[in-house]
């Protein structure tokens, strides 16, 4: 009897597994380099609502218009996942899957303040966001620029690390220390 129930719990794990298989999209490829390094995003308090901030692993893939950002815990615990392509943004927790109509809407609900993430792509690479207008920092000694409302600091950009902030209640400050490759 034992041996019976050992093939039907077998054949039922096996089973299990390929329809799990079956059911695994393939994995999506992006185009452009992977950035990933620490990313900590800070939303200053504001009328009724409380500061908020979040710190986290990141990887950064594809482009504005088709990427994925993952965050993770520094053990490698994802915690959350954006991805998009045109018609399609969506937010993976451990809880589920939530779709948005933009970015800007997926970072509003995440972080309670949208954040350029099209613009993070050149910012991480110390440049300027090709489509929006950007300004030198003034005084003009400093290095980084001013671009959406933004200053983008660069100052350590030799080190890996940019500040940008947001000076618009609320102040959003966020810090990238990226990976060496």
């Amino acid at each position: 009897m034992h041996g019976v129930l050992r093939a039907v719990t077998s054949a039922a794990a096996l089973s299990m597994a390929l329809v799990g298989c079956a059911t695994v999209p393939p994995p999506e490829t992006y185009g452009g380099d992977t950035l990933s390094g620490r990313m900590s995003v800070r939303v200053e308090a504001s009328g009724d609502t409380e500061a908020t901030s979040m710190t986290a692993a990141f990887e950064l893939r594809g482009d504005p218009q088709r990427g994925r950002l993952d965050l993770s815990t520094p053990l490698g615990t994802t915690l959350a996942q954006a991805r998009w392509a045109p018609g399609s943004v969506a937010l993976v927790t451990p809880q589920g899957e939530t779709r948005f109509a933009t970015l800007d809407d997926l970072t509003r609900e995440v972080l309670g303040e949208s954040l350029p993430v099209a613009a993070l792509f050149d910012w991480l690479r110390g440049r300027p966001w090709p489509g929006a207008p950007s300004a030198p920092p003034a005084p003009p000694t400093e290095r980084g620029f001013s671009q959406l409302g933004w200053t983008v600091d660069l100052a350590r950009f030799d080190d890996a690390a940019i500040v940008a902030r947001r000076m618009a209640a609320p102040t959003v400050t966020v810090r990238a220390r990226l990976d060496r490759p």
